[in-house]
């Protein structure tokens, strides 16, 4: 019997479409699917002390993981039973749109260009930038004390660092590394006099090394870290907002901060607001 072309595509058509089937296409279970489950994969930060951190023996720690167990436990999730998954920067919107993490807790700023391809709980932190400097350092207070050539350090492609030189000191002199870890270094072996990000970022490094740095000055940026979840899901976002607020209502809040940065003294300058965005 002769197979005309045309049943030949229907044919290849529908091979096609099965085998997109097996592999699961269509069949992707969403995020609240996994809390029916009783499971969750979160993103975190592996590298960022006192925020998100994966410690020598496997375990996990910071700020950031407790928040997201917090929320976890609210939507019914154990500890347990959460995946860790690692969520740099670059790959937090892929990750959150391919449905590899239900959700990401990652010092993760809030900004009309990341809403256009995710969702955000939130803010559950209002960051600022700030500085770290060596315990005994008493000449640097603030930015404007950078004046007089003094070496600032950041990350490269951060804009840290340059908002300060633009703003505040105009002579400082920037020396950028890879890592923050690389700038904290410099800092204790006197190769820079100041590092600057966020502040809740440089006290958990700070917390790391206690009793030889410290976080000075004012906050004078601000920086609303939200819980990033895929684009137009409106019912894990409303739960996530719920679990926030309550967090903050009831005290863990405060305790996370204490357990996680406050080995450093740092103290957050204020509670969030949550914006139902």
């Amino acid at each position: 019997m002769r197979i005309t072309r045309a049943l030949r595509f229907g044919v290849g058509a529908l091979a096609l479409a099965l085998a997109a089937s097996a592999c699961g296409g269509g069949d992707e279970k969403s995020a609240l699917d996994n809390v029916k489950d009783g499971k969750l994969t979160v993103g975190i930060k592996y590298d960022q002390p006192g925020l998100g951190l994966r410690n020598k023996d496997g375990s996990f720690s910071g700020f950031d993981v407790e928040v997201a167990k917090y929320v976890a436990d609210k939507l019914g999730v154990k500890p347990e039973n959460i995946t860790f998954k690692e969520s740099p920067t670059p790959q937090r919107e892929s990750l959150l749109e391919n449905g590899q993490v239900d959700y990401i807790v990652a010092t993760y700023s809030i900004t009309d260009k990341r809403k256009e391809k995710v969702d955000f709980a939130g803010p559950y932190y209002v960051a600022g930038q700030s500085l770290l400097v060596k315990s005994e350092n008493t000449d640097i207070t603030g930015p404007e004390s950078l004046n007089g050539n003094k070496k600032l350090c950041s990350v490269k492609g951060s804009t840290p660092a340059q908002n300060v030189k633009e703003k505040y000191a105009k002579d400082v002199q920037l020396q950028e590394f890879d890592t923050y870890s690389l700038c904290v270094e410099a800092l204790l072996n006197g190769s820079v006099d100041a590092l600057t990000t966020d502040d809740i970022i440089l006290a958990g490094f700070a917390a790391q090394s206690p009793g030889k740095l410290k976080v000075v000055g004012k906050s004078f940026t601000t920086e609303n870290y939200g819980i990033g979840v895929k684009k137009g899901d409106k019912e894990l976002r409303d739960k996530i907002n719920d679990a926030i607020e309550a967090m903050i209502a009831d005290g863990s809040w405060e305790k996370a901060i204490a357990a996680t940065v406050g080995a450093s003294g740092f103290q957050a300058t204020q509670k969030p607001t949550v914006n139902r965005y």
